[in-house]
């Protein structure tokens, strides 16, 4: 070897010695960083069960203090809701439901299309703010809630999603406003068209006195159950079951300002009007969230 060979073989290996020297020296003071470092919170792992998606911390208090009346684990479960579907909520408002459904089914490779308000509604006036406010917390949240498709149910909508192929369509306490709007057999009809033959349609609504005759606009908000029954089997679907999970034998059904003079509303004047106080919510308070149906209806093979 001659002598620049050597002189530069002993400059690399100082060099590596250096180095060596060095991350050495770095990696001890990391340790001691480390261990001197609080521990960081461990965060939740994804919702691959139901329990877990309705337990999750990022649910509000409120909503999770409603769980009492809405069951959403055993409703759920009534419509067959499980790990991998596809599923479409009609109308989520807010995302009382989606809050749940999103997690559990990006945790476990499903889809949620959330069918919301046609922003350009005109009978709608706040629709717009509303989809835009969804949009805000279930699309800009991915490692909670993936990729959330928002859609459009309304009078003049499109498909909710591609045409068979959802495994689940849900209904969630709706029905009344689109009786009310006169969409009611539209929402059928386009649930009808996403569902893959043998898919479930999922109704949750408020249930009025069987014995009443029907308000075509369920003016307060209550609708009775054979008459949910006879708008799905017009629409092609057939009934494949019922439960009792949200029932609650206290509603009377006849309070001054409809079904919303009930929590989680709370009305204490007609809808649109500003709160009449003072206002004695204490009654109605008492009797807790309105007596639903909870429905499952079958698209034929």
């Amino acid at each position: 070897m001659t002598d620049r060979r050597l002189h530069w073989s002993r400059r690399a290996m100082l060099g590596g010695v250096l180095l060596g020297a060095t991350g050495l020296a770095a990696c001890q003071r990391k340790g001691e960083a480390q261990k001197a470092a609080p521990a960081a919170p461990v965060r939740s792992a994804r919702p691959t069960t139901l329990e877990a998606a309705v337990a999750g911390e990022w649910r509000a208090p409120a909503d999770k203090a409603r769980d009492q009346w809405r069951h959403p684990v055993e409703t759920l479960k009534f419509w067959g809701v499980e790990p991998g579907m596809t599923v479409v909520e009609f109308w989520p408002g807010a995302g009382w439901y989606s809050d749940i459904l999103a997690p559990f089914l990006a945790a476990t490779g499903g889809k949620l299309y959330a069918a919301q308000l046609q922003a350009d509604d005109p009978s709608e006036p706040a629709a717009g703010e509303i989809v835009e406010a969804y949009r805000a917390k279930f699309t800009g949240r991915p490692r909670i809630y993936g990729e959330v498709e928002v859609t459009a149910f309304g009078p003049t909508s499109g498909p909710v999603a591609p045409a068979g192929t959802a495994d689940r369509v849900l209904f969630l306490r709706n029905v009344h406003n689109w009786m009310a709007a006169g969409e009611i057999d539209k929402a059928f009809h386009d649930a009808f068209v996403a569902l893959k033959p043998g898919g479930v349609l999922g109704i949750e609504e408020h249930r009025g006195d069987p014995g009443a005759v029907q308000d075509v606009l369920a003016a307060s908000g209550y609708v009775q159950q054979a008459y949910v029954t006879q708008l799905a089997q017009d629409a092609g679907f057939v009934a494949d079951g019922a439960s009792e999970i949200n029932a609650n034998p206290k509603d009377t059904k006849d309070h001054p300002f409809g079904v919303w003079t009930l929590p989680p509303t709370r009305l204490s004047a007609p809808r649109g009007q500003p709160a009449h106080e003072p206002f004695d919510h204490a009654k109605f308070d008492a009797i807790g969230e309105s007596d639903r149906m909870t429905l499952r209806f079958k698209k034929p093979l």
